[in-house]
């Protein structure tokens, strides 16, 4: 009996499987930079990096009506649930729990990537995202980011840019 050959092995990407998967299937081709300590928050993420907090894509699920809707968010800012509402024509917006973000996304709070989630959902971007020529965002794990132009970032995700930011105090 002869053992069979080994099969080629891809090369093996710090990125999450699904992420990975996204990536390959739409064709992109980007750094994704595997850190040590987390990059869970915007905050940490940027100090990793290197980068400013307004660079940082936070990747963040609330629901409309108790729908899921994806909203991306420069790091150095906040969601405005009164704009979303008002952009969805919603009666009601609030923040996802971590159990409906991972049964939306297939990821947890902390590594949700802008695409190539579980499910198709609504994106928003907030426009101040386009105010930079490379914006940084998760790759599906709390330790994994990559590199995008803004506005491929918003193409791939599908989302409709906006404002729904809050207003600086």
């Amino acid at each position: 009996m002869s053992t069979p050959e080994p099969a080629e092995t891809a090369p093996v990407s710090p990125a999450h499987p699904r992420f990975a998967e996204a990536l390959a299937e739409l064709g992109l081709q980007v750094e994704v930079r595997r850190f040590p300590d987390a990059t869970r928050t915007a905050a940490e993420a940027a100090a990793a990096i290197g980068c400013e907090l307004s660079e940082i894509v936070k990747s963040l699920v609330f629901t409309a009506d108790g729908v899921p809707v994806l909203v991306l968010m420069d790091g150095a800012s906040r969601v405005d649930v009164e704009l979303v509402r008002r952009e969805l024509g919603a009666r009601k917006v609030a923040r996802a729990n971590a159990d409906l973000v991972r049964e939306t996304t297939g990821y947890a709070i902390g590594g949700v990537p802008p695409f190539g989630h579980a499910t198709k959902t609504r994106v928003l971007a907030d426009r101040r995202l386009l105010d930079h020529a490379v914006v940084w965002a998760a790759a599906g794990t709390p330790h994994t980011v990559f590199p995008l132009d803004p506005k491929t970032l918003i193409a791939h995700a599908g989302a409709t840019v906006a404002d729904v930011r809050e207003p600086a105090k």
